[in-house]
């Protein structure tokens, strides 16, 4: 999973978030700088991780970005179930997104020290253009995949995942919708986090009532 997911499924635990958010810049030895509680957090960003990349649903979606991304079709997978979780939001949480990623910058704000230096060279740039959040347009993921494409080893092929996405995009969700509530049930079991704003009514006997971000853009 991408930025947002890791972070709603940190619970709401200041230092678990922190943890999550930076669980791929922290390596090797460094790990035991960090507070027990923020370790947990690094582990359970790795525990997510493996989760997502194991999980069945997660697999028949990566075979649709392969041609163009190969070993890296994974990633565009875990961008575009953060656009589900973003579009869906209220579906998993009665917060509104804006204000849960707000508090989010907020918090990192306050313990940017702490950071690793790689997360806090990113964390100007996500404030900036408010990342967490766009991600619920096709708008907001495609210029995602566009900066990484420029900062990272991912391909260039941001053309081919959109159209991808806009062809398959029932499918897609659909998988989302089949493999979210099981990472969530494994974060809760295994890590005994509940995600931030989870309520157990809001999925009623195995089935979703899908509830769409309608927040205004702009203020």
């Amino acid at each position: 999973m991408n930025f947002l997911a890791h972070l709603y499924l940190s619970g709401d635990n200041v230092e678990i978030r922190m943890g999550n958010f930076m669980g791929d810049f922290v390596k090797g030895r460094s790990l035991g700088r960090y507070p027990d509680t923020i370790q947990k957090g690094i582990y359970l960003h790795r525990a997510i991780d493996f989760y997502t990349d194991t999980h069945p649903a997660t697999f028949e979606v990566r075979q649709l970005f392969r041609q163009g991304y190969r070993k890296y079709a994974g990633v565009v997978v875990d961008v575009f179930f953060d656009h589900f979780l973003a579009r869906y939001w209220g579906t998993f949480s009665p917060y509104p997104l804006r204000g849960f990623t707000r508090k989010f910058y907020y918090q990192l704000v306050l313990r940017y020290r702490e950071l690793p230096k790689a997360v806090r060279t990113l964390l100007p740039l996500l404030i900036q253009s408010d990342r967490l959040y766009y991600y619920h347009k096709i708008e907001g993921v495609e210029n995602t995949l566009q900066i990484m494409s420029r900062v990272t080893s991912l391909p260039d092929e941001t053309k081919f995942a959109i159209e991808t996405l806009n062809y398959h995009y029932s499918y897609i969700r659909d998988q989302f919708l089949i493999f979210f509530p099981d990472l969530i049930e494994f974060v809760k079991h295994d890590y005994n986090v509940i995600p931030s704003g989870w309520q157990e009514d809001l999925v009623q006997s195995g089935t979703i009532k899908l509830k769409e971000n309608k927040e205004e853009d702009s203020e």
